[in-house]
């Protein structure tokens, strides 16, 4: 974990049914994602230099895919996912803010799907609310800080390559 204490989630019986919900209508989430950033006015610059097609990939294999981001990927795997990410924002030339907001948008949207499709037509127990809650924010913080990582890694390692450029002149 990124504070580098474990605190992995476990995912009771109406949790998974929620996330098995949410995987059956990923298409519809990662399509309607992109609605979401095109009205955000923080997030200019990121749909400028980001593909819709590439938001809606990113977007599609977290949603399609969450049981297993959830409950059967490790923190190694974020990591790899989201530093490969960042890496990939910093290169696009997307400021680490709006990187960062497009991430927590992906989690928004998330949470206002959950709450006016599934949570208005089931009673849930406040308890397993909070259960699949608490799994959603460890991954999303992860993603997140590993985001963020990657695009360090690359603003750093770009500005050492510029560095090495002018000193050989």
């Amino acid at each position: 974990m990124v504070t580098g204490v474990s605190h992995e989630p476990t995912i009771g019986f109406l949790s998974s049914k929620i996330i098995g919900h949410i995987e059956a209508h990923s298409d519809h989430l990662a399509d309607s994602l992109w609605t979401r950033v095109k009205k955000c006015p923080r997030l200019e610059e990121f749909r400028e230099k980001v593909p819709h097609e590439e938001l809606r990939q990113r977007a599609y294999e977290i949603y399609n895919h969450l049981g297993e981001w959830l409950q059967t990927r490790s923190e190694a795997d974020v990591e790899r996912r989201y530093i490969v990410i960042g890496h990939r924002r910093a290169g696009q030339g997307v400021p680490a803010s709006q990187l960062v907001l497009a991430i927590v948008a992906t989690k928004e949207h998330l949470w206002e799907h959950i709450s006016q499709e599934i949570l208005t037509e089931h009673a849930i127990e406040l308890f397993q609310v909070l259960e699949l809650s608490r799994a959603i924010e460890t991954f999303f913080d992860r993603a997140i800080h590993f985001a963020v990582v990657g695009y360090e890694q690359y603003a750093e390692a770009h500005r050492l390559d510029a560095h090495a450029m002018r000193e050989n002149r």
